[in-house]
């Protein structure tokens, strides 16, 4: 076992840079490499991917990933190719010489993952073409697309079980960041897994303050933004529809900012340029729908918000996680105005199409069909109807017929229009082949989702424990003081310590100023907590006396002691955008037991539960040179436009710049044992890196 756990670790660092695991993933990963089927719940940042990145390197033949987008498709082989991994994608996005020479390379074997859209199940010459591949591993990303009960549910995938089988029944790893426990019995069951093992990791985020905020109307909300970018540079705002984004963006672009727009209606080299932007830029704000989502990867983002309500708690956590990823505090709002509901139920309306609805297109298409193939547009084709006019559902119809094997569709290209032939004249509604029964359920669990998001707006107690009881997590105590609820609803006033919490109190205050002013709240967090992330261990605080010495407190209290001492003027915060923790005065004093202040402390009542949650959070990169950081980034910026404007973070990430302006090495073997930097990149950037750092070195000499 040791000597397996020997030979993982060094696979890791060899290949991704890293020394140890996140918390939550070397079971998952020990399990699939001892041919186990897999189900891994795990938030996003967690590190999913990796749970099955790394044993596609530890195993003989190729795996198989199943993505539900081309962009977060690209990012992830992108990233891999710049590691030195061979990896490629199957998606509609490629030419047909990119796609001849991705099989090419398949059946050759020079793969070692291939990634692949769910909707190429389709097709039973691709099936054919996989037949005699050595597929040692099927990763299904973003799981809960297969379940009707999840946020996102697509049914290209509900064809995966049966691919599966025809493949030689490979091990199969499902992995997602947002399952209830009905969806993850659903996934279960769908893709008929082997006696699974199921891994979840904790949902708790106590660095994110949950704010919901009533407004009136558009201009109220706009006025919110505008008081969150005097707060905090580098955020998201999500918007229903993309109308609305393109109001958002052009009000933020009057108040002389720049942002960052981003929705499906864009076009790839639009979208592309955005997410670069997103990605390069030191503080960017970007206004975006949910199509700016999966595959998001930075972690200093300081603010989500929603300016309009999302249709499920499950769509609101994933993006609002998208915040605070370092591990520092940041502020998730959520602007609130009970008209925005009619948006999510219209859209609920409009990708669940009633029985009848259906019934109605069938027979208005018979008639107008007769006499051959007709072109009209969806919005045309709905105003024929006489049950709706919502081209939406109409259209969601028109997708159900067509696979149905009813009628065939063919888009006009330069326009909006369709081509519509009906295939099957003679055939009867009640013969179709449409689970009308089965899409009711899905239109009533959809709409219960929305009644339980508006549930959570309206919700008097504590947000965090809303959301960690929705998807099935252990509460640790009875309020959080990081949601307005709890923060306005507790009536807190300082008090003095009682002897326990002058203990807690101690503790904390002894490994700031053993730290001595070089990490922020979530690295000391952390380090109290006794965690294993790479993070603590790449730096060596898990050798330092107060290491775990709260470990029998929750993350949630831990935060909210440093956050009252920070309150009280026993600790300061320093540094923009990696800010430090640093003892003061007085908080050396109350360190000492030489004085007594009164701080803002949990109630008892609410006072840490012993069981420690999964959670584990990427905290800010160590202390560093800050001109060197940003010297560093403009060579980054640099080099990823040489190379054909990659996204900035696949030369190096944010963290390993911090880390190269904090250790400043001057040899290939200094510089191979910093945080990111694995073989590949050493042998790409290696040398320009080293000749960078001289440089700077000599100019400040």
């Amino acid at each position: 076992m040791q000597e397996n756990q020997t030979t993982l670790l060094q696979t890791l660092e060899a290949h991704f840079g890293h020394r140890a695991f996140l918390e939550g993933q070397e079971e998952p990963i020990q399990a699939i490499l001892a041919g186990d089927d897999t189900l891994i719940i795990m938030p996003t940042g967690g590190g999913k991917s990796l749970c099955y990145q790394l044993p596609a390197l530890m195993q003989e033949g190729i795996t198989l990933v199943v993505s539900p987008l081309i962009a977060l498709m690209k990012d992830q082989v992108d990233a891999l190719r710049n590691r030195g991994i061979a990896a490629a994608t199957l998606h509609s996005g490629l030419t047909d010489a990119e796609m001849s020479a991705n099989l090419t390379a398949l059946r050759a074997g020079t793969l070692k993952l291939i990634y692949v859209a769910p909707e190429r199940f389709k097709s039973e010459r691709f099936l054919s073409a996989l037949e005699g591949i050595d597929i040692s591993l099927f990763a299904v990303d973003e799981a809960h697309c297969i379940s009707q009960w999840g946020h996102d549910f697509r049914p290209d995938y509900m064809r995966l079980h049966r691919a599966i089988e025809r493949l030689g029944r490979p091990v199969i790893a499902a992995m997602t960041a947002t399952a209830t426990p009905e969806v993850r019995d659903d996934i279960l069951t769908q893709l008929k897994l082997d006696v699974p093992k199921v891994f979840v990791s904790g949902f708790a985020r106590p660095n994110l303050t949950l704010h919901v905020t009533r407004v009136r109307n558009r201009k109220e909300k706009i006025e919110r933004i505008a008081a969150q970018l005097q707060k905090d540079r580098a955020g998201i705002i999500y918007c229903a529809t993309r109308k609305n984004a393109e109001r958002v963006a052009a009000a933020l672009e009057d108040m002389k900012l720049k942002p960052v727009l981003y929705h499906g209606g864009l076009t790839d080299q639009e979208r592309e340029k955005a997410q670069n932007r997103f990605m390069a830029e030191p503080h960017p704000v970007v206004v975006a729908t949910n199509a700016f989502g999966m595959g998001i990867d930075r972690p200093d983002i300081r603010f989500v918000v929603h300016f309009d309500i999302p249709g499920s708690v499950e769509a609101y956590y994933q993006e609002a996680g998208r915040a605070g990823r370092d591990g520092e505090p940041a502020t998730c709002e959520l602007l609130f105005n009970y008209a925005d509901v009619m948006t999510q139920e219209f859209f609920i309306e409009g990708a669940n199409p009633t029985p009848e609805l259906i019934r109605d297109l069938f027979h208005t298409l018979k008639k107008l069909c007769a006499d051959g193939p007709i072109e009209q547009s969806i919005q045309t084709l709905a105003e024929n109807l006489s049950l709706s006019k919502n081209g939406m559902a109409t259209g969601s119809a028109l997708y159900l017929l067509e696979r149905a094997g009813v009628i065939e569709r063919a888009y006009q290209p330069g326009s909006r229009t369709y081509t519509t032939t009906l295939l099957k004249p003679d055939i009867q509604f009640g013969d179709l082949n449409i689970d009308l029964e089965r899409l009711q359920k899905k239109r009533e669990r959809d709409l219960e989702k929305l009644k339980r998001m508006i549930r959570y707006i309206d919700h008097r107690g504590c947000r965090h424990q809303y959301i960690l009881g929705y998807f099935g997590d252990e509460a640790s105590g009875q309020t959080c003081h990081h949601c307005d609820t709890c923060l306005a609803g507790q009536s807190r006033s300082a008090r003095i310590p009682d002897e326990e919490e002058t203990v807690v109190i101690q503790k904390a205050l002894s490994c700031v100023a053993r730290v001595d002013g070089r990490f922020g709240r979530g690295r000391i967090a952390q380090t109290l907590l006794g965690s294993k992330s790479r993070d603590v261990l790449d730096v060596g605080l898990d050798r330092l006396s107060t290491y775990g010495l709260l470990s029998d407190k929750a993350a949630d209290y831990v935060w909210e002691v440093l956050d009252a001492l920070v309150a009280a003027g026993c600790l300061q915060v320093v540094g923009d955008p990696y800010p430090t923790l640093s003892l003061t005065p007085l908080g050396r004093k109350v360190m000492m037991r030489q004085q007594t202040v009164p701080l803002l402390l949990p109630q008892p009542g609410g006072r840490g539960a012993p069981a420690k949650r999964k959670t584990e959070m990427l905290i800010e990169a160590p202390d560093a040179d800050p001109d060197l950081v940003a010297l560093l980034k403009e060579w980054r910026r640099n080099k990823a436009v040489e190379l054909g404007n990659k996204p900035a973070y696949t030369v190096y990430t944010d963290k390993t710049l911090h880390h190269l302006a904090a250790a400043k090495p001057t040899t290939f073997d200094q510089l191979e044992h910093i945080h990111g930097v694995g073989p590949s990149k050493l042998q790409k950037y290696g040398e320009e890196t080293l000749e960078l750092i001289a440089a700077y070195q000599s100019r400040r000499s």
